[in-house]
Parts: structure tokens; C-alpha cells; sequence
């Protein structure tokens, strides 16, 4: 698929709209979130969020493919970082239209719901 014809063509909607429904998912937001503070280990980010080790690295691995975060392999520990650095200021954004549309959001019936899991992280159900 030619990138270009992506950015002005008619499969650019669909090709955007997939990019946010990789942050979709609450466990690969959080794990976004958690490395723009600095690189993180998958023990830290399963201490940190206090999530299973199974669920972190399929999560990473589906940022990974999609390339939100890149890692870095430092003897028996990979190292992971958000890859762009304009994540973090979509990121930003994000959570301030949150704070400006809360009650709406948490009204829209039309959004599927968010439940919460036994470690307290929400889960929409979406594979990753």
C-alpha cells in the first residue's frame, strides 16, 4: 500500500481511524501513558500497572507492529520507548478535550461500554 496515497486518498479515514483504535484499548493506552515518562522494562510496567506479564507483552507487541513504541534489546531485558514523540502531545490533547467533554462521554450510549478487570484496568473487550 502506497503511504502517500494513504495520507490523501480515500482509504485515509479508515487508515486514521485504525491508528486511534490502537490507543482504544485501555491496557495499550495505559502502557503508552506509563513509557512517556522514560523507557520501561516488562517488569516494570507490570509492577507499575499491575497487570499479568502475558497481557503487557501482547500489548506491547501489538504497539510494537503498529509502531507506537520501538524496543531495545540491553542484554536479557528489552527496553521499551514511546517511537514518536508526537504521542505525547496527542496524548495531551486527548486528555484535555476528556476533561472538557467527561459527562458527555460518560453519557454516550453510542460508545461500547469500558468494563474494569480484577486489576482495576479497563478493558473494552479489543484484541490486540
Amino acid at each position: 500500500m502506497d503511504v502517500c496515497a494513504v495520507r490523501e486518498g480515500p482509504d485515509a479515514v479508515a487508515v486514521t481511524a485504525r491508528f486511534f483504535g490502537g490507543l482504544a484499548d485501555p491496557t495499550r493506552l495505559a502502557i503508552v501513558e506509563f513509557l512517556l515518562a522514560r523507557p520501561r522494562t516488562v517488569g516494570e510496567i507490570v509492577a507499575a500497572l499491575g497487570l499479568r506479564q502475558n497481557r503487557v507483552s501482547n500489548a506491547l507487541a501489538c504497539l510494537k507492529w503498529c509502531g507506537y513504541v520501538e524496543g531495545r534489546r540491553e542484554g536479557r531485558q528489552v527496553w521499551y520507548r514511546v517511537a514518536d514523540p508526537r504521542v505525547r502531545t496527542l496524548v495531551g490533547l486527548a486528555r484535555g478535550i476528556v476533561a472538557d467533554h467527561a459527562a458527555a462521554l460518560a453519557s454516550c450510549t453510542r460508545l461500547p461500554e469500558v468494563e474494569t478487570d480484577d486489576a482495576g484496568m479497563e478493558s473494552a473487550g479489543q484484541a490486540g
